[in-house]
């Protein structure tokens, strides 16, 4: 590899000029700097040479110059990434926009009539009777025949030609199928017909072309008779073509293409400047600084599925839950006995089933773990996990049973759940109620981790107020649906109560490896352990007789 621009430079441009007195050495290649990626000199002279640079430090990074390039160069490739992140992202979109442009222009194509069309050449001339005259009948030749195109136009040619034909064409219709014009820098008149049948075109423009003959004839000629200073003649008549000149389909459809590539572009374009949905990490960051502790992927088949027994296989889905359950023991390590409430900006993002497989997860870690449905609208974890709904959270605040009878187990997994039980006709003030403090206050000294199941931060303002008992909020968003505005509300609905969102996990986020918006994806392990497991077996027996060599090498 040559070297770089910065190389180059630093060998012609010394950064200090020598004082007068002082020895200058000619810089070598040996003696330039050479830059790495990271700001640091790769090479330099040994210390104490001849050719040191005494004014150099080894710390010093590259010139101003050469760090602006390299800046300007990574803002130019960020840019292009996120112009081709956008496309991939858009790519039905540009699709759509491709095949309807093609398909419109295709169906036009169809439903037009093809024309052909056939043409006629005159050639117009003097007749002079020495070389100064034809130099001189040369030049008005070239200036009469601009002339005749216009008579192609005329109401008399017309009607000549339509006589000439049998009258089975009025002058009108005529006049619109022909067309004349010169040959640029000569005396030739090219007289064109279109029709949709061929042979009617020929027939047209070879009329034309005899019928204008005659016409120039009668007009150039003197009225008292006499030979006429210039003439016409057919150099080229008229033939019946095969193919239409209309429409032409390889040009519509390729325009119809690049057409549709630019507006589906475009649009996708536009429609990413103002989308403010939630599909990256940057996006989350840009609005607060609490950490993504989670990312849920899309799994459809495991949805269907009771969650203790999609949650105990190996998927990429169920390995999303236990990062987060991982990322979750970092979160107020100092307590014991921890409480965090599960909340999300609007309805349909997934809070609950969230707080549902986090807390089996958990508890099938060997915690212990109580998941309490706070949700007192819209209760939805007691059809999740098929438990009863007959007593529950409220039953529990109005003092009609004990929490011990109201907590039921979930299967095998250790899990404690506390259904809504009747729906209340006063949710909030429930849930700010003094029995709600000291129902949670009792579930933290029984449990290691309790979830509480809250409503959506915007509608009600139930979960901040739960929010402030707890040890922190888990906020969930779901990935392209919740937008930027959405999510900063409701952290600021939390900040509001003095309490603190915890972690944001982000729910539906895609599945594909491809897809780098938040991370590398849980299904790397999953979807490459077949193959690992066939190249470990073939790599073994050759490893064994690797090191029996060895061994016997040895000995």
């Amino acid at each position: 590899m040559g070297p770089s621009t910065c190389e180059v430079m630093l060998l012609l441009f010394p950064s200090r000029v020598p004082s007068p007195g002082e020895s200058v050495d000619t810089p070598t290649p040996a003696v330039a700097r050479r830059w790495s990626r990271a700001g640091r000199p790769r090479a330099g002279p040994a210390a104490g040479s001849a050719t040191a640079r005494a004014d150099v430090s080894p710390d010093q990074g590259p010139p101003l110059w050469c760090r602006c390039h390299n800046s300007a160069t990574d803002r130019t490739f960020v840019e292009l990434r996120d112009y081709w992140r956008t496309l991939r992202r858009r790519w039905k979109m540009i699709v759509a926009c491709v095949v309807l442009a093609v398909g419109a222009a295709g169906l036009l194509t169809w439903q037009t009539t093809p024309l052909y069309a056939s043409s006629a050449q005159l050639f117009v001339s003097t007749a002079p009777s020495d070389a100064g005259e034809a130099y001189s009948g040369g030049l008005f030749a070239t200036q009469r025949v601009t002339s005749y195109v216009d008579l192609v136009d005329t109401r008399k040619l017309s009607e000549q030609v339509a006589t000439d034909l049998g009258g089975d064409l009025e002058p009108a219709e005529l006049r619109a199928a022909v067309s004349a014009q010169v040959v640029p820098e000569t005396v030739t008149l090219v007289v064109t017909a279109q029709d949709a049948d061929a042979v009617v075109a020929r027939d047209i423009a070879q009329a034309y072309a005899e019928a204008l003959i005659d016409l120039i004839a009668d007009i150039e000629t003197p009225d008292g008779g006499g030979q006429a200073p210039i003439r016409a003649s057919i150099v080229d008549n008229a033939d019946t073509t095969s193919s239409p000149v209309s429409p032409n389909t390889p040009r519509n459809l390729g325009l119809a293409l690049v057409l549709g590539l630019l507006v589906g572009v475009g649009l996708a374009v536009l429609r990413e400047l103002l989308d403010t949905s939630l599909t990256s990490s940057d996006d989350i960051a840009a609005i607060t600084d609490t950490p993504i502790l989670g990312h849920i992927n899309v799994d459809t088949v495991a949805i269907k599925k009771q969650p203790a027994q999609a949650l105990s296989e190996a998927s990429p889905w169920a390995e999303s839950f236990r990062v987060l359950r991982t990322n979750m023991q970092y979160v107020e390590v100092d307590h014991d006995h921890r409480t965090f409430v599960v909340s999300s900006s609007l309805p349909a993002e997934g809070k609950s089933t969230t707080a549902v497989n986090l807390a089996i997860t958990m508890a099938m870690a060997g915690q212990r773990v109580a998941l309490v449905e706070c949700d007192l609208r819209r209760p939805l974890i007691a059809d999740r996990l098929g438990l009863d709904d007959a007593v529950g959270t409220t039953s529990v605040l109005i003092g009609r049973i004990e929490l011990d009878d109201a907590l039921q187990g979930y299967a095998d997994t250790g899990l404690q759940v506390l259904t809504c039980g009747p729906r209340p006709p006063n949710p909030s003030e429930l849930l700010q109620s003094h029995a709600m403090a000291g129902l949670i206050s009792d579930l933290r000294d029984r449990f290691d981790v309790v979830l509480l199941d809250a409503p959506p931060l915007l509608p009600v303002t139930d979960a901040a107020l739960l929010a402030a008992q707890s040890d922190g909020m888990l906020v969930v968003v779901r990935h392209g649906k919740t937008n930027q505005d959405q999510l900063r509300h409701a952290l600021e609905r939390v900040e509001a109560v003095d309490a603190k969102a915890v972690g944001v996990v982000v729910n539906l986020a895609p599945s594909k490896k491809s897809d780098r918006s938040y991370s590398y994806g849980y299904g790397y392990g999953y979807s490459y352990a077949p193959q690992a497991d066939k190249k470990l077996a073939k790599a073994r027996p050759a490893k064994r007789a690797d090191a029996d060599r060895g061994g016997h090498r040895r000995a």
